[in-house]
């Protein structure tokens, strides 16, 4: 059985400026089958990833907070509970407008690398 513990996770910023914990990535951890990555990111309040964009397919999960998501020329407030699809190439980026900070899951298909996201 393969458990691992988000609170035994150290914590990473990414090249877009979120703060994160990588669950499950199968580039960099043996152990893992899958072929996505996983991860729960924060963006304290006031604050915005960079923009960029992903060659892969990606999804969020809001889990608290608030803020505004960006893909290509849309933008709409999101809050807890709302899945977003980030379809690959899009360009990209998420504000928190809340008070506290903006917590969500990411998930990349095939399994997030470096190389793949393009800073704007």
């Amino acid at each position: 059985m393969n458990i691992r513990k988000l609170k035994d996770i150290q914590e990473l910023t990414a090249g877009d400026g979120v703060h994160l914990r990588e669950l499950w990535n199968p580039n960099s951890q043996d152990s893992f089958n899958g072929r996505y990555s996983l991860a729960v990111a924060r963006l304290a309040p006031g604050k915005s990833s960079k923009p960029h964009r992903l060659v892969t397919h990606e999804s969020y999960f809001i889990l608290s907070g608030l803020g505004v998501m960006h893909i290509d020329e849309e933008s709409e407030r999101v809050s807890a509970g709302c899945a977003i699809e980030i379809p690959p190439d899009s360009r990209q980026w998420l504000e928190n407008i809340g008070t506290e900070s903006l917590t969500f899951m990411c998930i990349v298909d095939p399994g997030w690398r470096r190389e793949d996201e393009i800073l704007l």
